[in-house]
């Protein structure tokens, strides 16, 4: 069924939302909860209505043949997303936050004195370097707690870091093989423990994730809940995830996790959902020992745990803080790999048969929530769908909906429009036109082919650790996921300018033209994700204004630090300067005087390379890593992100391998 919309209902609808969208934006906060349920049932509401005019008005005859197949698939995958979307506005209309519970529980503790529980610290390690393991080991050894004892679980057998771990004074365990992966490695360490230090609480680490100093005292109260048996913290990293970096917007776009860790799961916390995201938390020996260890029938043994735990009545609780910091994924291959896993380990647990949408002792809210997990993958595929949805109608004449152009106007333009404007405010500007979108196409082919391949054999895949620490010193396209997007854009290209030129360019035409060009966009944004650029320096850097000195023979001058790495900083120019190349000593407040070389100096700054003893380099870490300030944006900057994004895509690529 299909009618004319009058083009003034047409325009005072998509004004009104407009004006209400613009308003609730500007003025709503969204740390209030009846703000986000006002704005949260607006867009919803709006979405809905599309989705029911979708449902009713725009779906062909099924006799159709192929053009009714393709227009159905359509239509069931933005269902998908949809539905997952309207989960999402109602889970968010909740929210908790563990801080005043964390402060309570950090006094209690600190007043307790040596009274306090110990706490074993499981470093999993597979393969990593020393320059990797040396940070997260010596952070761990700095937590500010009195009984903590550090535990290197090794899974690759390495004599010389046994040995080196003989030398820090931590303890190291290695098994004969490494059945289930990390899994097995934890529940390893848990028996070898039991037997020696037997803390009653674990706190994991990954190989690449350095402990901030008050991270158990931070962590531990939250355990006089009584039904915790396990504490998140989110995962914040130290360098550019790969699509920030390839899109040059390093210093202006937040990482793709952070609205599921800043956001998404404070709400899920809210709802006794929150979920283990494989480190940086704590869990209880006694809740995780009686059910059965860390479950290894999936490759995401995280999200496992947690239902595990689940099941026998406890609960896993979020604390939304900045307690660790680590690597993320550093090329677009190991960050989409890390993608598929995650999608593959959410759909194994769902099929266990102790699982939580089979087994028992779940709540109904439990496996509603864990469906909803479900469904962020599963709207994966509608995003590819999307950018291949124009080429079928310039070639084929295959249509993804049927309906016309002043109807989707009326129905369609609302709803993205409220959603355009809930998405960045309730995200606090952590959603972004285009760098959102890119970053999950990108991820989307991986995750699309994870579904496939699920479908016929979801298990008995090997566990892939995420590669850190690599040779990223040169440019590389990654030519068969670009080829995807190169294609899709030169049939787009070719399709809407045949059309133009030999087609009545009517309003249908215009409509799929905008659809094109927006394809386009996200395609070319896309193809530049695809370029891995060099990462030139060899230790990140960190914002760190302090006071120093620095000497050079018997001259000594005030200084103070710009930025500071492992192997550097950055020092106000002052009124001498040290010639390049230079020998001179820099004060580091809680390192001492570390030994340097001036590697150059500018009009405002002299930038030094540090050349410190191994003694020096570990009081180098715990300052910098154990209490790391935020070097990565937690908030986009638009204006920066896009002006980055258009100078990057003027340039041309590099020669490449």
């Amino acid at each position: 069924m299909s009618w004319s919309i009058d083009s003034l209902t047409m325009l005072q609808v998509v004004g009104l939302t407009l004006l209400m969208s613009v308003g609730m934006a500007c003025f709503a906060n969204p740390h209030r909860a009846f703000d986000r349920l006002v704005f949260g049932l607006f867009a919803g509401a709006l979405l809905l209505r599309y989705a029911l005019w979708r449902t009713g008005d725009t779906l062909p005859d099924p006799s159709h043949g192929v053009a009714s197949v393709w227009a159905y698939l359509f239509y069931t995958f933005e269902m998908i997303s949809i539905i997952y979307t309207l989960a999402a506005i109602a889970v968010m209309v909740r929210r908790r936050n563990n801080r005043a519970q964390a402060d309570a529980g950090e006094a209690r503790l600190r007043a307790a004195g040596v009274r306090v529980p110990a706490v074993d610290v499981f470093i999993a390690t597979y393969n990593e370097d020393w320059q990797i393991l040396e940070k997260t080991i010596v952070a761990a050894r700095a937590i500010d707690y009195p009984h903590v004892n550090v535990w290197v679980l090794d899974d690759t057998r390495r004599d010389w870091l046994r040995d080196r771990c003989a030398d820090l004074g931590v303890l190291y365990a290695r098994r004969p093989d490494n059945t289930h992966a990390k899994a097995g490695n934890l529940n390893n360490g848990l028996k070898l423990s039991a037997g020696q230090t037997n803390a009653p609480y674990i706190l994991v680490l990954d190989a690449d994730f350095a402990p901030q100093k008050n991270i158990l005292y931070r962590v531990l109260g939250l355990f006089a809940e009584p039904k915790v048996a396990l504490v998140q913290t989110p995962q914040f990293y130290y360098n550019a995830d790969p699509i920030q970096h390839n899109l040059g917007a390093s210093d202006s776009w937040v990482d793709e996790q952070r609205v599921f860790f800043d956001v998404f799961q404070p709400s899920r916390d809210a709802w006794n959902s929150a979920f283990c995201v494989g480190t940086s938390f704590v869990v209880s020996r006694k809740a995780i020992t009686e059910a059965g260890g860390f479950p290894t029938d999936s490759v995401c043994e995280d999200i496992h745990t947690t239902y595990l735990l689940r099941r026998g009545g406890h609960i896993t609780r979020w604390l939304n803080e900045r307690l660790s910091v680590g690597l993320s994924a550093e090329g677009l291959v190991e960050y989409i790999n890390q993608r598929g896993r995650w999608c593959l380990g959410t759909l194994q647990v769902a099929l266990l048969k102790d699982g939580p949408l089979r087994g028992e002792g779940y709540s109904l809210l439990d496996r509603l929530h864990y469906l909803h997990g479900m469904l962020h993958w599963f709207g994966k595929p509608f995003l590819l769908m999307m950018l291949v949805a124009p080429v079928l109608y310039w070639y084929f004449g295959i249509a993804a909906f049927y309906t016309t152009p002043d109807q989707f106007l009326f129905y369609g333009l609302p709803a993205l429009i409220a959603f355009w404007f809930y998405g960045p405010w309730i995200t606090e500007r952590k959603t972004l036109p285009i760098f959102t979108e890119v970053t999950q196409l990108v991820a989307a082919y991986a995750v699309t082919a994870t579904i496939i391949s699920a479908c016929f054999r979801p298990f008995g895949r090997p566990f892939k650790v995420t590669a850190k620490g690599l040779d990223r010193s040169k440019v590389v396209v990654h030519w068969r996921l670009a080829g995807f997007f190169i294609a899709l854009m030169l049939f787009l290209q070719a399709g809407a300018v045949n059309s133009v030129l030999h087609a009545d360019v009517n309003a249908s035409t215009v409509f799929n033209l905008v659809w094109t060009l927006i394809a386009l966009l996200l395609n070319l944004a896309a193809i530049m994700a695809c370029v891995d650029l060099p990462r030139l320096r060899r230790e990140e850097r960190f914002p760190f204004r302090v006071a120093t000195r620095w000497r050079a023979g018997a001259h000594e001058e005030d200084g103070q630090f710009v930025d500071i790495s492992l192997s550097g900083a950055a020092l106000r120019r002052g009124p001498v300067m040290p010639a390049p190349g230079e020998r001179i000593r820099v004060l580091v407040p809680e390192v001492g005087w570390v030994p340097a070389w001036v590697a150059r100096h500018s009009k405002h700054r002299l930038c030094v390379h540090f050349d410190a003893d191994e003694t020096l380099r570990h009081r180098l870490i715990a300052l910098i890593f154990s209490q790391a300030p935020n070097n990565i944006p937690t908030k986009a900057r638009p204006l920066r992100a896009f002006r980055q994004l258009l100078r990057l895509a003027g340039l041309p690529l590099s020669s490449t391998r």
